[in-house]
Formats: C-alpha cells, sequence, structure tokens
C-alpha cells in the first residue's frame, strides 16, 4: 500500500491510498466466507459454493463491494498511522479507482487536529475579586440559619406576607380542569415566589376557608406556557417564629455553644467559599488571556457537530426537562434567535480552542493522570451529576467514557500549570498565592474550569454518562 497526504487547509488533509489487489485476498476471502452464509444454490450445501460459482450466480461486482467495505477502515487507519496524523470525526471516502485484480485507489478527506504552537505564557496578568468579608455578610448567613430553625404556629387572622399558608390548588385552561391542576395541602410561604406568578398577591388578606381566584400563566406540566385560570383555597394561616439569637440557638443550629462561636465559624465558612470562588476567577480568566494568545484555526465539520450538539442538549435535556421550548427560553432571556445562534457558535469555538490549547499544552509538558488525581474528580463529577460514586463509575466504564474523564483531568492539570506561571492580583492591588491549594484538589478545580469551557467538545463520540 502506498499513501500520500495533502493539506487542504489548517484543519483538513485528503489522503491518497493506492493498495495492490494482492493485499486486498483476506477481505475478498471473507466476502466469500460471508456470501456463502447467505444465500442458497441448488445443487450445493450452504456454505460450499465455490467462488465461481458465487461470480456466475451473484456477480464478482457484489463480492468485490462487500470486499472493499471490508478493507477500507483497515487501510485508511493504516494510511493515517503512516502521516501520523490525529484525526478529527469521520472520513469523506470516495473510490477513484477499481480494477479487478489489479488495484484499488481512494481518497479520504478527514479533519485534523490544527498544529498548535504554544507561546511564553508567563508574562499573563489578571486580577480577581478580593476575599472580603463584612460583619454584614456574617450576619446574613446566620440569619439565614436562623431562618431555617423557624417554627410556625396557626393564628386566626388574614393571611400577610412571611406567613406560611396551606392551600388547595385548582387549575383550569380554556375552562377545563388540567389533569395534573389539581393539588391538596400545599404549603406555601407567603413572597418565596416558589410556586405561580401572581398567588402571593391573590392569598395576602385570605383567612382560613378564604377563597379566590387569579391568572397565571404556567411554568410546567402538560400546559406549561399557557395562561390559567387558577381557583386558590387557604385552608390554614400560620405565622412564622424565629429562634432568639442567643448562645441556645447557636448549641440548637450548630456544634458550637455561643453565638460568637457560630459566627467566627460562619466568617470561616464565607472566607473558604471566596476563596474557593476568587480561584475559579483567575482559573477562568487566565485561560481567556491564554486562548487570546494562541492562533487557533477551527475545523468547520467540527465546529458545526458542536453547535447541534449544544443545541440539542438544551433543547432536549435542559428546557425538556423545565418544561420549555427554545422559542420560550429565548422569550424569558430577551433574546432573538439570530443572538442566541451567535452565543452559541462563540461557546462553541471556544470550547474547542480550550480543548486544543490545553491538549497541545499537556503534550508539551508531559503531564500525566494518575489514579488518585482521577478518583477525586469522577468524585466530584458523580456529586454534580446526583449519582453516587459507584453508579457514576460503572456507567462511566459502559460508556467508554475513562478516556474523556482522563483528559478532562490532564486538561486542568495544563490550567494549573499556566495559573502556576501566571501573576494573579485581587482588586486590592495584592498577589494572590494559589499554590496553598492541595496539588490534586487544585487540577481536579481546573478540571472543572475546563469542563465548563469544553463542554460536548470532544472531538470523538462521547456517550451519556
Amino acid at each position: 500500500m502506498k499513501s500520500a497526504v495533502e493539506n487542504l487547509n489548517p484543519t483538513r488533509v485528503r489522503l491518497t491510498v493506492e493498495v495492490p489487489f494482492e493485499e486486498l485476498k483476506d477481505s475478498l476471502d471473507a466476502a466469500y466466507k460471508k456470501i456463502n452464509q447467505q444465500v442458497t444454490v441448488k445443487g450445493f450445501r450452504k456454505g460450499k459454493i465455490p467462488a465461481r460459482v458465487i461470480d456466475q450466480r451473484f456477480g464478482r461486482g457484489a463480492v468485490l463491494e462487500e470486499a472493499v467495505n471490508d478493507a477500507l477502515p483497515k487501510f485508511y487507519t493504516e494510511a493515517v498511522n503512516e502521516a501520523e496524523l490525529n484525526v478529527l470525526g469521520q472520513p469523506e471516502v470516495d473510490i477513484t479507482e477499481l480494477k479487478d485484480g489489479e488495484t484499488l485507489n481512494f481518497t479520504a478527506e478527514v479533519d485534523v487536529r490544527p498544529a498548535i504552537e504554544i507561546p511564553d505564557y508567563s508574562g499573563i496578568e489578571v486580577e480577581v475579586d478580593a476575599i472580603e468579608v463584612s460583619d454584614e455578610d456574617i450576619e446574613k448567613a446566620v440569619e439565614e440559619l436562623r431562618e431555617r430553625f423557624a417554627s410556625t404556629s396557626p393564628v386566626e387572622r388574614a393571611a400577610e406576607e412571611g406567613d406560611v399558608v396551606t392551600l388547595d390548588l385548582e387549575a383550569k385552561v380554556d375552562g377545563e380542569v388540567l389533569e395534573d391542576g389539581v393539588a391538596s395541602d400545599v404549603s406555601y410561604t407567603i413572597g418565596s415566589g416558589e410556586l405561580l406568578e401572581g398567588i402571593d398577591e391573590a392569598v395576602k388578606g385570605l383567612e382560613a376557608g378564604g377563597e379566590t381566584t387569579f391568572t397565571s400563566e404556567l411554568k410546567g406540566g402538560s400546559a406549561a406556557g399557557k395562561e390559567a385560570e387558577v381557583t386558590v383555597k387557604v385552608s390554614q394561616v400560620a405565622a412564622r417564629e424565629l429562634p432568639e439569637l442567643d448562645d441556645d440557638f447557636a448549641q440548637l443550629a450548630s456544634e458550637f455553644d455561643t453565638l460568637e462561636e457560630l459566627r467566627a465559624d460562619s466568617r470561616k465558612r464565607l472566607e473558604n467559599m471566596k476563596e474557593y470562588d476568587q480561584a475559579t476567577q483567575a482559573q477562568e480568566r487566565v485561560l481567556e488571556k491564554l486562548l487570546e494568545l494562541v492562533e487557533v484555526p477551527v475545523p468547520e465539520k467540527l465546529l458545526e457537530d458542536e453547535i447541534n450538539t449544544r443545541k440539542h442538549n438544551l433543547e432536549h435535556h435542559q428546557l425538556g426537562q423545565m418544561g420549555l421550548d427554545l422559542a420560550k427560553y429565548l422569550e424569558i432571556q430577551g433574546k432573538t434567535e439570530e443572538e442566541f445562534d451567535a452565543e452559541t457558535k462563540d461557546a462553541a469555538v471556544k470550547g474547542i480552542k480550550t480543548q486544543f490549547v490545553l491538549d497541545e499544552l499537556v503534550n508539551k509538558e508531559k503531564l500525566n493522570v494518575n489514579q488518585e488525581e482521577l478518583t477525586e474528580h469522577l468524585m466530584r463529577r458523580a456529586a454534580s451529576s446526583g449519582m453516587s460514586p459507584d453508579q457514576f463509575a460503572q456507567a462511566v466504564v459502559e460508556g467508554g467514557q475513562v478516556p474523556m474523564l482522563v483528559g478532562e483531568v490532564a486538561r486542568g492539570k495544563a490550567l494549573a500549570v499556566v495559573v502556576e506561571a501566571a501573576t494573579v492580583k485581587d482588586t486590592n492591588g495584592e498577589v494572590v498565592d494559589l499554590d496553598d491549594e492541595d496539588e490534586t484538589e487544585g487540577s481536579t478545580e481546573s478540571a472543572e474550569v475546563v469542563e465548563s469551557e469544553a463542554a460536548d467538545a470532544d472531538a470523538e463520540d462521547k456517550p451519556e454518562a
């Protein structure tokens, strides 16, 4: 077999392959064997039909077609390996010449990873938010905890803001009660915004036994997006009572003995959260600066597939779970379809560039992923997916996604290398030292940033876990 490579553009090549006919022998033998098992010829046992009889009865062309279909993937792979190409997606194959007994010639056009030159990134500088926790932040956190330990007691008066009311609901569309539009004994805190739009105004002022009707647009269910006439009946009004802010509350709501200890712990927790947010912000901004430094051509077919994948996931998974279609989503977001398409394309381009650049850095820095790093990343992915680590690991293995997870961690380590070399300052002008993070945790946190930027941008097929 002989092959040659022609560069059509920085991200696409054409392979020209010439195969001597004798190299098709194994595939021809396999073709005759396969046809033998599929057909019957009077006078011959199944599987024992001579090749010349198959040629006469069914045509030599059918055998050649079967043999070429069997052989093409092998010869294509050999040509790719011989040229040391890093291909993306499936090739477009064209058989240019097939002479029985002489030769098989074909071409294959396929996208390839572009050659990327990683420049010196040590001069990258970014600014992040300073870590500042105010007394007001602490009091807000303590107040939220206090809200969680609030008690309720029934009252004989009209419902007010902040009260907990027990409701019976019935929704009608075009005068018909919806099958999924009836609910009883629903507990609702007035002002929480957790139910239908307009319900707060409807129930305020009602006492137990009171009833009213209002109009609201349904957000989910069988009639999502439609205007409904909702009848609401209040069966109970209860006032919320907050516990006193004292040492007894601290002992009730935490492992601490005093309110001051609880406040000190709240400060520490808030600082840790802001440190995490600061590190994530640094990683995102360093990545943006790195992408600005590198020229990355994007394969058109890969970009088209990535855009379609992102749209499909949004429409059929995320919006579907919320009972929305794309038109309603765009209306809520206040965007036109053209603006949405432009944003999706920009995100897809950034995702592909992120993967290409960081993969090149993985090779350049010779970064490897150890078992501890992979396990830590798997645990995080499992938590974010709502699955147990064992369930997630099983899904990953069965879906053939282990290489994908290894790639995410490796790219996270590559990003961590760049962040370490960059200068990060907060809004107060102070240099931020991100080296205090645990090495494994730092690389897996970077992997989360990379995953969010390069979501669905893998060139290979990725079965869902």
